[in-house]
């Protein structure tokens, strides 16, 4: 097997890969964005034929929005552009800053904690934790010559002292041709002490996926709504509305049911089940599924979050006492898996429904109506 190996960035060695390209496909190209809150952001684009992603070094390597067959897969936030790390003050608003950065597809919340501003045990914890304002040190890309895999590997650092001292090692997946991309990521304590990982995948989606009339699909053990707003909608909670200005977002925890294969797949898909993404991911390590409406005004950010994660986005402390917080010990490692697959037609999105469906029949769903003690702050 023939594999092509290039370091596109490596903080150690002075490499910085700006004007990079290699033909493929896929094909990947990087280039360095210039002006305004987006100097200094670094965008490796992978296009696979058939599925571009625009991934952001600079930001933990999240996903800043892809296209498939045409079709933007994204959302239009109100953050209009990538903001570097270095314009996102996360204290500001009352430890609500993170929200002056956030526009991506993908974006990491962790590593060592999600959730709401709170104080854990006399340390002040901002929304969301750290990972995606913390530029990556290290990328690198692999080709397989003889099938076309493709993988770009980032490396994240969330140091410091008398803190948490985690490595984040990232490589997205994708194969010529594919509409699917897979995230896989090793977390791995680096410190000689016990720590806390926590690591939610924030996916976020709008037109022409969402939009009134969609519906959204998980085989659930259990739901929760996260609060009482969210309980307003519970008979409602898988289908969606047009834009409203003024819509006071709901949440709701899920807990997903696996499929043969261990995994959980959600579903998101427009009114006339034509178009759709797929987030599925490995209940070993993300046994927990966050549902965020968030349905607002256009300009406003028109936008649902399909939200996998290690755990509920709660303050710290209450899912650490709800035995929710992952511990590693010294130099040990968890590993994750996420995968996104982009649907452009019924057939497509069939399939996928015909999964979640099959799954559903063999499980005896709880749907609480009000907020429930185990899952949420009440």
């Amino acid at each position: 097997m023939a594999l092509q190996e290039h370091v596109l960035l490596d903080a150690d060695n002075g490499i910085h890969a700006e004007d990079f390209a290699a033909e493929g496909p896929p094909r990947v190209t990087a280039r360095r964005l210039r002006g305004g809150k987006s100097e200094g952001i670094d965008v490796v684009t992978v296009d696979n034929g058939r599925l571009r992603v625009d991934v952001l070094p600079t930001r933990g390597m999240g996903l800043w929005r892809a296209e498939i067959d045409g079709h933007p897969v994204g959302w239009d936030s109100p953050v209009r552009r990538p903001v570097n790390p270095a314009f996102v003050e996360q204290t500001s608003r009352s430890g609500l800053g993170w929200l002056e950065g956030f526009n991506e597809l993908l974006c990491r919340c962790g590593l060592a904690w999600n959730g709401p501003p709170c104080d854990d045990n006399g340390w002040p914890l901002t929304l969301h934790g750290r990972v995606a304002n913390t530029p990556a040190h290290r990328v690198s890309l692999t080709v397989d010559d003889a099938t076309g895999e493709t993988t770009l590997t980032g490396h994240v650092e969330e140091t410091g002292l008398f803190g948490p001292a985690l490595l984040l090692e990232s490589s997205l997946v994708t194969r010529p041709g594919s509409n699917r991309i897979e995230v896989r990521d090793v977390v791995t304590n680096l410190s000689d002490q016990a720590g806390e990982v926590e690591l939610l995948y924030h996916t976020n989606l709008g037109q022409p996926f969402l939009e009134d009339g969609g519906r959204f699909h998980v085989a659930a053990k259990t739901v929760v709504p996260r609060d009482d707003r969210a309980a307003e909608g519970i008979e409602s909670w898988t289908t969606y509305g047009p834009p409203e200005p003024g819509f006071a977002e709901q949440a709701y925890f899920v807990e997903p049911a696996p499929d043969a294969d261990g995994r959980a797949t959600a579903l998101l898909h427009n009114a006339a089940a034509d178009l759709g993404v797929a987030v599925d991911f490995k209940l070993d390590t993300l046994p927990f599924l966050t549902l965020w409406k968030c349905t607002g005004g256009l300009a406003d950010g028109y936008v649902t979050g399909i939200e996998p994660g290690s755990g509920l986005p709660n303050t710290r402390s209450f899912e650490r006492e709800r035995g929710r917080v992952v511990t590693l010990g010294p130099r040990e490692s968890r590993h994750f898996s996420v995968g996104f697959t982009a649907l452009t037609n019924g057939s497509e999105v069939q399939q996928v429904l015909d999964l979640v469906t099959t799954t559903s029949a063999e499980v005896d769903t709880t749907v609480h109506p009000v907020p429930h003690p185990d899952f949420c702050v009440v």
